[in-house]
């Protein structure tokens, strides 16, 4: 026997429209990089291990309607015992196309996801111009961008409820 039915088709979205949650990345690009050798070609002959200082800031902000930037920022010093051998400062960013997401997950993916998409641009960028400057590539380890957005949130959720322990004894 043959079976006589017909398959049902897809259900069609009105005017094709495409209603499911979307993020996308648009475009990445540095925003602003700085290298500093303050005390070269003197720093190149010291022998002292160096110790490398590297701090991060993350940020994001709408643009636009449905885009959104996400910013992580770098500043990095190396110090010798004969002082300072460099500095890098690096704002590296991405435009975030949003469509259909809740606001609670537009900024969970801004502050967490996109950082760790735009990361290994940006740590080429570092390695790149520290290599320029006449210094081996500062390679830099890889971060848990989602790990830190989680204490930053529970941290941001006990101070709001009181419970947070003070830091030391008074």
């Amino acid at each position: 026997m043959a079976d006589d039915t017909i398959p049902a088709e897809p259900a069609m979205q009105p005017n094709g429209a495409d209603t499911g949650p979307a993020i996308g990345l648009i475009s990445q690009y540095v925003k602003d990089l700085s290298f500093e050798n303050p005390n070269a070609p003197h720093s190149y002959q010291w022998t002292s291990a160096p110790q490398i200082d590297v701090q991060f800031n993350i940020g994001s902000q709408p643009v636009a309607d449905g885009v959104h930037e996400t910013a992580i920022k770098i500043d990095i010093s190396s110090k010798h015992e004969e002082g300072q051998a460099f500095v890098v400062d690096l704002t590296y960013a991405g435009l975030f196309g949003v469509r259909n997401v809740p606001a609670e997950q537009v900024h969970a993916f801004m502050l967490a996801e996109a950082p760790r998409i735009l990361f290994p641009f940006a740590r080429r960028v570092i390695a790149d111009a520290v290599r320029d400057g006449g210094y081996a590539p500062l390679l830099l380890e890889p971060i848990d961008f989602h790990g830190l957005y989680l204490a930053q949130q529970q941290q941001m959720a006990a101070a709001a409820d009181g419970s947070e322990q003070p830091a030391g004894n008074a």
